[in-house]
């Protein structure tokens, strides 16, 4: 169903045990401790129902498989006898802690041991010469090196592809195939490549329409906690403009936003994604709102440089003498997203819908960014090597504006765990005190990841996770999960954005080597010869200029890459290119999902070498949503007005770069 912004409603509810509403209204049900102990089985004895020393009544019979005692009945009666355990478990075999390593988990360690402390898991915090279940980064994947099983808590790099420039381009690839569906990042410019491009655009339209004055916000690539972020009015205001530019991303800045206390505010909503293929994406239930220190005004000449005015940024904010450390969840600097969304209910607002096109935000940012991490999973975890299985909880910034259109900011891919903050109790003398905001909304996020990645529980439906209650390695009453599974649940709304995903697929095949992330021209003629794309009026001559000419475009925007060839971003400038050269009469999307269907249908009706046989990276079933997207969503659209304008391809030819992280700086958490 069509959105009011041109994307994807999700319909919430419709199934016994769907939630009416994605964050409930009644503090009640908002209070963790107060929630009841669900009945459940205990699977640590796996076939017997919790009750009150029944696991002492019941004894294996030597040989026979089966159990001699009582057990309850679905009818609620207690029968005694031989029987079989249920799911074929093994009775009374106590089950071993999950380990989790500590020693990388940096800021987050505090909310980590309770969660491990709440679950009665063991606790690894100098790490350990025997492989441990999970293993907690605070930075990046490759905090610990040389880990070949168990689950890392980082997937290969997503520290890059948050980077803001690398996010924009993963957006506005998916900004040429789907205009209106992706018309919730503001339009941006990258410097410095792109700086020419931006002063041209902003002088015509300021000489088209006099009255117009827009305002910028430039954000540094690497930046992080609001450090170089400053407002423009003109790109003469550019610090250190034109080919000196340090690498930001500059964006329209949001004039009109949604204020409360008549304070500009964001959100930061902690995401989880569990599994890159199949994709599956959670969403933490409750989160956090940021508010600025000093009364909004839009902006002016006079007011730019008011940063607890424009800036959201919590450690900026917090050196404001107007910033209030509350113990409510309410009220102060830093409230609950719940508390919010009750104080907009109440004014009338439809919160379920406001919900709906938050979650529909969230998949499609996952979407745009999934091709490329799929690239770096394989570089780093070629397919048949022994590895770790990855999973990573992303802090995503989004900004309502007064129509209660949700804009996304940034995604961190560290965002702050910390259940505590510094307070002044003298001067210049500082303590860390806790944050009950923090902790209530932080804890649960890191326990709920922990509890659905838990090795030892077996791969449970959407119905099953969310009627968890009791642990089962300690039968504690614990709270119902925080975080909601919203993809694949949703995935028919959606799969049919997907469509780079199979691109990406195709260049993974033809990679070749095993770690490689870039194709040589060797690699790039293959790949036109087997899915039979040459002519007589596109030769081989024609595919090698094209190959030089976009590979030596990327080059020189990134001068000190160590790695030569084409990039997946390159890939897909490439790909696009022969999709319009073959389907002129058709829109970009439709020319990329012909041309897609023509390469797979040639590709599978040849035997693939040695060399290509490569597993492709995502479904091509789930990728194929396209052709079940609804009607009106079947071709392109022009962009609406707020939606960012495609820029030229050539001008935003840059590729993610492959490479462990380069200073600590760029690690900040957000």
């Amino acid at each position: 169903m069509s959105d009011r912004h041109g994307g994807t409603e999700v319909v919430e509810g419709g199934g016994e045990n769907d939630d009416e509403c994605f964050v409930p209204l009644s503090p009640v049900l908002l209070d963790a401790s107060g929630v009841p102990a669900l009945e459940c089985r205990n699977t640590g004895t796996e076939g017997v129902e919790v009750g009150k020393n029944l696991n002492q009544q019941q004894v294996p019979v030597k040989g026979t498989g089966k159990v001699v005692g009582g057990r309850w009945e679905e009818n609620g009666n207690y029968s005694r006898g031989i029987h079989a355990p249920e799911d074929g478990g093994t009775l009374g075999k106590k089950r071993r802690p999950v380990t989790v390593d500590t020693s990388k988990a940096k800021t987050s360690l505090e909310g980590l041991k309770i969660s491990i402390r709440q679950l009665k898991w063991r606790e690894i915090p100098t790490g350990r010469r025997a492989p441990c279940d999970i293993y907690w980064h605070g930075v990046s994947f490759h905090d610990n090196e040389n880990i070949t099983s168990g689950q890392v808590n980082k997937f290969p790099g997503m520290l890059e592809m948050s980077r803001k420039i690398n996010l924009s381009r993963a957006v506005r690839i998916m900004q040429e195939l789907f205009p209106v569906e992706y018309d919730f990042y503001p339009r941006s410019w990258i410097l410095p490549d792109e700086y020419q491009q931006f002063s041209t655009q902003i002088r015509t339209v300021k000489e088209s329409d006099e009255t117009l004055d827009p305002t910028f916000i430039v954000k540094p690539d690497g930046g992080s906690q609001g450090e170089g972020i400053y407002l423009i009015r003109d790109p003469a205001e550019l610090r250190a403009a034109g080919a000196q530019a340090r690498q930001a991303v500059v964006q329209e800045y949001i004039r009109k936003p949604l204020l409360v206390d008549k304070l500009k505010f964001d959100i930061r909503l902690y995401v989880l994604l569990k599994s890159l293929e199949p994709l599956e994406i959670y969403i933490a239930k409750e989160g956090l709102t940021r508010f600025c220190t000093e009364p909004y005004q839009e902006p002016s000449q006079k007011n730019l440089g008011h940063v607890f005015m424009h800036l959201t940024n919590y450690s900026l904010n917090v050196h404001s003498g107007n910033f209030v450390h509350s113990e409510s969840q309410s009220t102060g600097s830093k409230r609950t997203l719940s508390s919010v969304l009750r104080r907009l209910a109440a004014k009338g607002v439809d919160v379920k819908r406001l919900w709906s096109d938050i979650i529909a935000l969230v998949i499609k940012t996952v979407v745009a960014v999934a091709p490329q991490l799929k690239v770096y999973y394989q570089a780093d975890i070629p397919p048949g090597k022994p590895g770790p299985s990855c999973f990573q909880i992303l802090g995503f910034d989004i900004l309502l504006m007064k129509n209660l259109k949700p804009v996304l900011l940034e995604v961190n891919s560290n965002p702050s765990m910390r259940i505590e903050h510094e307070q002044e109790v003298a001067p210049r003398v500082f303590e860390c005190v806790p944050s009950p905001v923090d902790e209530e909304v932080k804890v649960g996020v890191i326990r709920d990841t922990l509890r659905l990645v838990d090795p030892g529980l077996k791969k449970a439906s959407s119905s099953q996770w969310k009627s968890v209650g009791v642990e089962e390695a300690g039968g504690d009453a614990m709270p119902s999960p925080c975080l909601k599974q919203v993809y694949p649940k949703y995935s028919r709304q959606f799969n049919y954005l997907r469509l780079v995903e199979r691109i990406a697929a195709l260049f993974i095949r033809f990679l070749g080597v095993k770690g490689n992330m870039r194709l040589g021209p060797t690699a790039f003629r293959t790949f036109i010869r087997n899915c039979k794309l040459s002519s007589s009026n596109f030769t081989m001559a024609s595919v090698d200029i094209l190959y030089i000419d976009i590979v030596r475009r990327w080059s020189g925007a990134l001068p000190d890459s160590r790695e030569a060839g084409m990039g997946l971003q390159a890939f897909v400038e490439a790909f696009f290119y022969l999709a319009a050269r073959r389907f002129k009469s058709q829109t970009p999307r439709e020319q990329a999902a012909s041309l897609l269907d023509l390469c797979e249908a040639q590709l599978e009706s040849r035997t693939p070498g040695p060399e290509e046989r490569r597993s492709l990276s995502c479904s091509r079933a789930a990728s194929r949503g396209a052709a079940g997207a609804p009607k009106h969503q079947a071709h392109a659209q022009q962009p609406g007005p707020h939606s960012p304008a495609p820029l030229p391809r050539r001008a935003s030819s840059q590729d993610c770069r492959r490479a462990k992280p380069r200073s600590r700086e760029a690690h900040a958490e957000n």
